[in-house]
C-alpha cells in the first residue's frame, strides 16, 4: 500500500556540501497497517514455522553444539553481505588458533561478530531488557578489534553518516543528523516494549528492522547489529528459547530486494510489500534450519554407528567424534587436550574417522596437520559462497 513518506526530509550541509538527511517518524506507521487476508495467512503459517524452530532446540542432544556452529554460520553470511571474503572454514581455522593464512582483517570481523552475539544473548539471559544501553553494548563488542575499532564502538554517532555513493551529494540515503539519532532510537526504545501500542511479535521486528536502518545510528556495523536484533528481539519476549533463528542468508539470497524495499518503505510507506517479505523470510528460514538440524542429527548417528564398529577402538573413536561435532577443525594434539587421551591413542582414531570418510586432513603437512569434519561443515556451509 502506498502512503507518504515515513518521515522527513531536512536539509543540510555535511563535509562541504549540501543534502537532504531524513528524519522517519515513530513508529508503529500511521496510517496504521493493512493486513489482508493473504498477509495474515502468511503470518499464522510463520508462526507455526517458528514453534517448530524451537521446539526443535529442546529434541536435540546438545543444544551447546548445534548453536556454536549456527552462531558461526550467521557471523560469516551477515559479515559477507557488508563485503568480507571470510568463509566459516576461515573462522574455524582462526579460532583453532592452529592454521595461518587466513585473511585476517575479515575473519576478525566475523570474529566481533560471534562474541557480539553471545555477549546480548547472555545478557538477555541475565534478565537485561532489551534496551539502547544493550544495543550500545553489544556494538562495543562487535567494533571492538580490527578495522571498526576506530569507529566510535558503543557509542552513537556525532557525525553525519550516509548509505551508498561516495559522498553525501550521490547517496542513495543520508540518514537523520546525529543530534536526532537520540531521540529517534528512544522512540524505537519504547516501540520495542509496545509503546505507545502493543504491536504483534513478526509485525514489530518486521517495522523495528526498517526504523533501525533508517536511523542507522552508528558510524559502521549498523548492518549486521541491525540484523542481530532481529534474533535478540525473538528471544527477549520469549518467541525463542535459543538464538537459533537468522535471516541473513535469507537476505543476501534476495539483497537487491531487500535493499530496494526498505527504501521504498522510506520514500513511499509501503509497509505491507516489506511485511510480506520480511515475514516470508522469517518462515523459509525457521524450515531451513529445522531441516539443517534434521541433517546433522542424521549425520551423527550415521556416523557414530560406524564408529560402534571398531570393537577395541570404538570408545576413543567417540571420543574424538565428540569434539569434532563442537569444532570441526582441530589437530591430534588439541583433540588429545580435549579428550584427556594420549596422542598415540588420539593419533589412532583419526586414522579409522579418516578410513570410515568421516574427517579428512586439510593441510597436506607433515607436521601440525588439522582435521576436518568434512560433511558436517559441508551442510553449515549450504548458502555461504
Amino acid at each position: 500500500m502506498k502512503r507518504t513518506p515515513i518521515g522527513y526530509t531536512l536539509p543540510i550541509s555535511t563535509v562541504g556540501e549540501r543534502c537532504h538527511a531524513f528524519v522517519p517518524h515513530p513508529l508503529p506507521p500511521q496510517p496504521p497497517l493493512q493486513i489482508n487476508d493473504d498477509l495474515h495467512e502468511l503470518i499464522d503459517n510463520t508462526l507455526i514455522a517458528l514453534g517448530r524452530l524451537d521446539s526443535i532446540s529442546i529434541l536435540l542432544p546438545e543444544t551447546s553444539l548445534f548453536l556454536y556452529m549456527y552462531i558461526r554460520k550467521e557471523a560469516v553470511l551477515s559479515s559477507q553481505i557488508e563485503g568480507t571474503q571470510s568463509t566459516l572454514s576461515d573462522l574455524l581455522l582462526f579460532e583453532s588458533e592452529e592454521a595461518p593464512g587466513v585473511p585476517i582483517d575479515d575473519v576478525i570481523d566475523v570474529s566481533n561478530y560471534v562474541t557480539a552475539i553471545n555477549y546480548g544473548i547472555k545478557r538477555l539471559n541475565e534478565g537485561f531488557p532489551l534496551s539502547l544501553r544493550l544495543i550500545k553494548e553489544i556494538h562495543a563488542q562487535l567494533l571492538k578489534k580490527g578495522r571498526g575499532s576506530s569507529q566510535s564502538p558503543g557509542e552513537f554517532r556525532r557525525t553525519q553518516n550516509w548509505i551508498g555513493g561516495t559522498r553525501p551529494g550521490n547517496a542513495l540515503f543520508v540518514p537523520p543528523p546525529p543530534e536526532y539519532v537520540m531521540t529517534c532510537m528512544g522512540d524505537l526504545e519504547k516501540f520495542f516494549h509496545n509503546q505507545p501500542e502493543k504491536t504483534p511479535l513478526l509485525i514489530k521486528a518486521a517495522l523495528s528492522h526498517v526504523q533501525f536502518e533508517t536511523i542507522h545510528p552508528f558510524l559502521d556495523g549498523n548492518g549486521r547489529l541491525g540484523r542481530l536484533l532481529i534474533t535478540l528481539l525473538f528471544c527477549a519476549v520469549g518467541a525463542l528459547k535459543q538464538p537459533i533463528l537468522y535471516l541473513s542468508l535469507y537476505f543476501k539470497t534476495h539483497r537487491q530486494q531487500y535493499y530496494d524495499l526498505l527504501q521504498l518503505v522510506r520514500t513511499e510507506g509501503d509497509w505491507e510489500k516489506w511485511l510480506h517479505f520480511f515475514i516470508t523470510g522469517v518462515k523459509k528460514t525457521s524450515t531451513q534450519v529445522v531441516e539443517t538440524t534434521q541433517k546433522v542429527i542424521h549425520l551423527f548417528e550415521n556416523d557414530r554407528n560406524q564408529l560402534n564398529t571398531l570393537g577395541k577402538q570404538t570408545g576413543s573413536a567417540l571420543r574424538v567424534h565428540q569434539v569434532l561435532q563442537q569444532k570441526p577443525i582441530i589437530s591430534i594434539a588439541k583433540a588429545a587436550e580435549e579428550t584427556g587421551l594420549s596422542v598415540p591413542t588420539v593419533t589412532a582414531a583419526f586414522e579409522q574417522l579418516m578410513r570410515l570418510e568421516i574427517v579428512r586432513e586439510v593441510t597436506g603437512r607433515k607436521r601440525g596437520r588439522l582435521y576436518m569434519y568434512a560433511q558436517y561443515v559441508d551442510i553449515l556451509n549450504e548458502g555461504i559462497s
